[in-house]
């Protein structure tokens, strides 16, 4: 099996990045690649891995979806109770990251999470079908329960509740956004000699620089 799993191996050669290809701003930057991606109909092309740790530094990661971005940096929403949600309220220092198969295209992000406003989350969640409301209200995410029956049974005792219409955000969910600091963008090349170029914030400045692949 092991033999197997090494035998596992592609050459990238779609692409390059160059310093001279690039913007000055990061976020400007990954909005140049995130309509590429789009363009090209990548499935789940906001997909992306969110990484957040304890205080004392035991990281765990899990996907989570992109659903908005700024000039102040990328939003996601889940339930502020579930263990990453509880992770990032103790440590919010965080990092993501988006891998683009279908381009040879990564970008790692590190940063700081915030909760985004009221407003903001009560917005996004008005825009959810109401199949995902009702779960957001049903689920006491990342809590052990006893079997899936807890679920359905509140699926239907907040159906009964609220209906399908004006269904209300739970005071327990709401959005987050990502303020980066350091923003790497990878670019698969042949024979793993890959482009990376890494943005890091300075003084409210980006520097730019190449990393060795």
């Amino acid at each position: 099996m092991n033999e197997a799993i090494a035998d596992i191996r592609k050459d990238y050669k779609l692409k390059s990045l160059l310093e001279e290809d690039v913007l000055a701003d990061p976020l400007k930057q990954f909005s140049v690649w995130w309509n590429e991606a789009v363009n090209s109909k990548i499935d789940e092309v906001n997909a992306m891995t969110l990484a957040s740790a304890t205080p004392e530094g035991i990281p765990s990661a899990r996907i989570v979806l992109l659903k908005g971005l700024s000039n102040e940096g990328f939003f996601f929403f889940t339930n502020y109770q579930s263990h990453k949600g509880t992770e990032l309220a103790k440590n919010p220092h965080t990092a993501l990251v988006f891998f683009w198969k279908e381009l040879e295209r990564q970008v790692r992000i590190e940063g700081t999470v915030e909760k985004l406003s009221e407003a903001d989350s009560d917005a996004y969640f008005a825009s959810r079908p109401a199949g995902s409301k009702i779960g957001a209200w049903a689920s006491p995410q990342s809590i052990p329960i006893a079997g899936r029956t807890i679920i359905e049974e509140n699926v239907l005792k907040y159906e009964q509740l609220f209906g399908d219409e004006n269904i209300p955000r739970p005071p327990h969910w709401g959005g987050y956004i990502v303020k980066p600091v350091k923003v790497e963008f990878w670019q698969g090349r042949r024979s793993r000699l890959h482009d990376r170029i890494l943005y890091s914030k300075q003084n409210e400045e980006w520097k730019i620089e190449r990393l060795a692949p």
